[in-house]
């Protein structure tokens, strides 16, 4: 018998109280975005009888869909946590209520003038590539001695209305052993410390990073936003 949606939900969540617990961490602080990509609406649906309501999307067109199909349930918190093309960025802000990935000024701007016209303030996360992985997209930052020439080029962003820089984002490279990740969560850590610092204006309090297979490293090393999708949702449907 396969594991249900709820169940898999609860056990995760009873992972996330309990390496709290551990690390003298308040709960409440953290926040599960639930990945739902590829996964119908009826299985979503069936994942919100939990309570959840961070809803992760990596695509503008089916976060859209899914956003228009489940308009009957409140308190619904979507968030975009995939590459963004420029010329989707005013569909992000209508659809999304966070953005995890900004990884240039371009997206940044357009970002920010869409949200003008909607008249909202959009809450942001910098996507940083921590690793030097060059399949990976973010703003370079594997190395701690450029980091005064990231703070540079990143500062622009801080000025522009309409978003809010809320902290970092990053993903750890792919490996079966969790414990391979927390080199990668403590330098994204380390960088949020140091741009805290540089940007003192700006909250910086919010960290993405963690998935299925290594939340709980992701926790202890400080993350406050988990992108979690198989460990709850099952396998994806890739065709």
């Amino acid at each position: 018998m396969s594991t249900s949606i709820q169940a898999r939900y609860t056990r995760v969540m009873e992972n996330i109280l309990h390496t709290c617990q551990r690390n003298g961490r308040n709960p409440d602080e953290i926040r599960l975005v639930v990945v739902t990509k590829t996964h119908s609406v009826e299985k979503i649906r069936e994942l919100l009888t939990t309570g959840a309501r961070h809803i992760g999307e990596n695509y503008v067109e089916e976060a859209a869909a899914k956003k228009m199909a489940l308009g009957d349930v409140a308190g619904l918190s979507w968030h975009m946590i995939g590459h963004i093309q420029s010329r989707k960025t005013t569909q992000v802000t209508r659809i999304f209520d966070w953005v995890h990935s900004v990884d240039r000024y371009k997206i940044a701007r357009r970002l920010s003038e869409a949200a003008q016209e909607n008249q909202t303030t959009l809450p942001v996360l910098l996507e940083c590539n921590v690793s030097g992985e060059t399949s990976k997209f973010g703003y370079a930052a594997w190395e701690p001695e450029g980091w005064p020439s990231l703070a540079e080029t990143i500062a622009p962003v801080f000025d522009l209305p309409g978003i809010k820089v809320r902290g970092l984002m990053t993903m750890a490279p792919f490996s079966i052993a969790a414990e391979d990740s927390r080199v990668y969560f403590m330098k994204l850590k380390k960088l949020a410390d140091y741009l805290r610092d540089v940007f003192p204006a700006s909250p910086m309090d919010q960290l993405s990073m963690g998935m299925s297979q290594d939340y709980i490293v992701a926790l202890e090393e400080g993350a406050t936003l988990l992108r979690i999708g198989t460990a709850i949702m099952g396998e994806r449907n890739r065709t």
